[in-house]
């Protein structure tokens, strides 16, 4: 058995070390570790209560519209007021554009450059793929990039600068739009899902949405789509069996998305990927194990929780915190959002492999892209003119309020505390800390850990592309993680 150290990883967010151990040219076990801790619960208590809008946000510069809706429903829910209709919808449109432009880059500049690597040169599909997709030199990236700067025009409408924002307020969004602003969102959401048809899915979106079986997919990848990067994809993840590559098998959990009057596009629950069954999601046994993170032991539920640095805690290996429903791990992202949804192409491809890999968080993650384009044009014509966007909230309040929410990442949890006006408590679980949690008090991995475990090295070592596509298969933001 030998031991290797991979890190810091490129075209991540943030610091991620993963120790490996090797036995067979292959992955035995694995750890992985958060090396930064940054503290934004800490700053965060003592300060008034509004503050929250304006510095939880700056704990991610990509996913800061996620980050605002979560300490926005936390407030929303301390003070017990309903949104504004219209900044409902608002705030679901530029939820969107966020999490939009997170798969679209997620997809274009940190996963498919892995397949330009030397490392498959030979393969029939190596050369397509380098010119393609390498990074930088790849002729995908600059269309991506006018694609996503266009999306994000929706950000400048709606919350007058992306990221960090203070247009997200509890009782609905700051900005209200006239009609030709309206008419612009409409306008860039359509060329958005033009940008998905002709370059992505090489068909109507409404052709990958009817996608149902494993068999469908595959019609369709040498069909209307094979001239698309989802179908390109596609074949390069069958030539290399990338649905037996980073396999895990824990409860897909989602918290909800984009909700509105009617409830929520994306329904919240959790979804057992190996008895195919669904139940309903309740957060309140949502627990924080610190048994191997470098924090001081406590309370584990997150209202009562508190965090600690604690550096040279015995069996500790990463600043991130484990956390566990119902004692278990849970794998969030597109993945779980779709399974819990019921979406049937996501379903089977799940049962066909009796739980999670690498080829279906990332087929997960461009149906999702797809859905949620078809839906924001819709959210833009929704917005009514003249109708208020938000509401007058109370600001001294004393209570708790949970807000939980979906970043493209997966789910985000805030659980604030007040007194006097004031923040007594603010914990905040990131997607990337439920993915990437370390062990907890039984040694029970966390997702990735547990995903790494059989990826082939091939002679490559710390090197080895199998490595970087489990891991970038989660899209980690290591910064939220450790916040």
């Amino acid at each position: 058995m030998t031991r290797l150290l991979v890190g810091p990883f490129n075209r991540v967010e943030g610091d991620l070390e993963v120790s490996l151990d090797i036995e067979d040219d292959a992955v035995a076990s694995a750890r992985v570790t958060t090396p930064l801790y940054r503290g934004f619960e800490q700053i965060l208590v003592g300060r008034p209560m509004a503050d929250a809008l304006a510095i939880a946000p700056r704990i991610c510069g990509i996913c800061s519209v996620s980050q605002s809706m979560a300490a926005a429903a936390a407030l929303r829910a301390l003070y017990g007021v309903a949104r504004a209709p219209n900044g409902v919808v608002a705030a679901n449109l530029a939820h969107a554009a966020e999490n939009m432009a997170d798969h679209l880059t997620h997809f274009y500049i940190f996963f498919m450059p892995d397949f330009a690597r030397a490392q498959y040169a030979g393969r029939s599909w190596h050369e397509a793929a380098r010119r393609r997709f390498k990074a930088i030199e790849g002729a995908a990236a600059n269309e991506v990039l006018q694609a996503r700067r266009r999306l994000l025009e929706i950000m400048g409408i709606l919350a007058g600068k992306w990221p960090h924002s203070l247009a997200f307020q509890p009782g609905g969004t700051t900005c209200a739009v006239d009609l030709g602003q309206k008419a612009q969102l409409v306008a860039i959401a359509r060329d958005f899902r033009r940008f998905l048809e002709a370059i992505v899915f090489t068909a109507p979106l409404a052709v990958p949405l009817g996608l149902r079986t494993p068999e469908e997919l595959e019609r369709y990848c040498e069909g209307k789509g094979a001239d698309g990067d989802f179908a390109a994809f596609c074949r390069i993840a069958r030539a290399l069996d990338l649905e037996n590559l980073g396999r895990a098998a824990n409860p897909l959990m989602s918290y909800g998305a984009y909700r509105g009057e009617a409830g929520a596009f994306l329904n919240a629950g959790v979804f057992d990927p190996i008895a195919s069954a669904l139940s309903p999601l309740d957060a309140r046994a949502i627990r924080e194990d610190v048994s191997h993170a470098y924090m001081r032991d406590g309370p584990e539920e997150p209202s009562l929780a508190r965090t600690e640095p604690y550096v040279d805690k015995p069996d500790a290996y990463s600043f991130a915190k484990a956390p566990r429903l119902h004692g278990r791990p849970a794998e969030v992202g597109a993945v779980a959002r779709l399974a819990v949804h019921g979406h049937p192409l996501v379903r089977a491809l799940l049962e066909r492999s009796r739980g999670s890999n690498v080829f279906v968080r990332v087929v997960a993650r461009l149906i999702e892209l797809a859905m949620v384009a078809e839906a924001a044009e819709g959210w833009a014509k929704a917005l009514a003119l003249n109708e208020p966007f938000c509401v007058v909230a109370p600001h001294d309040e004393d209570g708790d309020g949970v807000g939980l929410v979906e970043a493209a990442r997966g789910s985000l949890g805030h659980w604030l505390g007040a007194q006097k006006g004031k923040i007594r408590s603010y914990q905040i679980i990131a997607p990337t800390t439920w993915n990437f949690s370390p062990r907890d008090a039984s040694g029970v991995a966390g997702p990735v850990e547990q995903a790494l475990v059989g990826a082939p090295l091939e002679g490559h070592g710390a090197g080895a592309a199998s490595v970087q596509h489990v891991i970038r298969s989660f899209d980690p933001c290591m910064v939220c993680t450790a916040h």
